[in-house]
């Protein structure tokens, strides 16, 4: 039986109506590219190596879980090739990071970066985003 959750209404339309009353972002004082080259880059970098190893560690605790569960003659039991798992699951999630799959990568930046121009995985540059398609920081404080 699957669990279903119902919001009360009034929950409903506090989360709705925050949504559509969300401010929108300004843009840097400066124009529309102030960060520097370096630090975009390092930036970039260390939001990747992040979303990596996160993506790593949901893949360890995922193959542990089915470790946990499985049967005590199951081939899941075996715990010959960890060391080869765990390799082929860090480089699993490089890539996926590296196409920025889950996201986590781009919403670190849009915290760390003024505002940020559109890279695309292949490297490709559009700066020339209206300022109503930028998302808002994540922390409003």
């Amino acid at each position: 039986m699957p669990l279903q959750t119902q919001l009360p209404p009034s929950l409903t339309q506090r989360l709705n109506g925050a949504a559509e009353q969300a401010p929108p972002v300004a843009p840097a004082a400066d124009g529309p590219d102030t960060a520097d080259p370096r630090y975009r880059a390092k930036a970039t970098e260390a939001a990747v190596k992040f979303e990596s190893f996160f993506i790593g560690q949901m893949l360890h605790q995922m193959r542990a879980a089915t470790r946990a569960m499985a049967a005590e003659g199951s081939v899941f039991k075996d715990t010959v090739n960890d060391d080869m798992l765990d390799m082929a699951d860090n480089l699993v999630a490089d890539k996926m990071a590296g196409q920025r799959a889950f996201g986590i990568a781009d919403a670190i930046l849009r915290q760390l970066l003024p505002v940020q121009a559109a890279v695309s995985p292949a490297g490709q540059v559009n700066s020339e985003i209206p300022v109503e398609k930028v998302s808002p920081p994540l922390n409003r404080s």
